[in-house]
């Protein structure tokens, strides 16, 4: 069965724009709806979603955008089950040192709690 919508989560950084692309890449393949969203601070987050609106306005997919708080992986997870997402794409890199710590890697908690596909984007890989 084709993919009917793409989640992807992005923090504006380099390395999501790299899985940013690979989730609108698969969207146009399978014509289905992507959902982009940015867990953080709504400001922040409405200036990143808009760039990713602008940068992607000619990729010929519905795109949609979502601001979200809390813990990255839990709000991903939730926004999954809420958007019935086929799958969710994520970076292998983003957070690094105490923080990932702390808090866990996103990747690693999304692929093993989703209750769909999850793919997981090589953000580290020199083009």
């Amino acid at each position: 069965m084709p993919y009917r919508t793409v989640l992807v989560g992005t923090d504006g950084s380099l390395t999501a724009a790299r899985a940013v692309q690979r989730a609108v890449s698969l969207a146009a393949a399978t014509s289905a709806r992507l959902v982009v969203a940015y867990v953080g601070d709504p400001a922040t987050g409405r200036q990143v979603l808009e760039a990713v609106a602008q940068q992607h306005a000619d990729a010929g997919v519905e795109l949609v955008h979502k601001l979200l708080e809390g813990d990255p992986a839990d709000a991903l997870l939730g926004l999954a089950a809420a958007e019935h997402a086929d799958v969710v794409v994520v970076g292998n890199k983003g957070m690094t040192g105490a923080q990932r710590f702390l808090l866990g890697s996103v990747p690693n908690k999304v692929s093993h709690q989703a209750r769909c596909d999850v793919l997981i984007v090589n953000t580290s890989a020199r083009d």
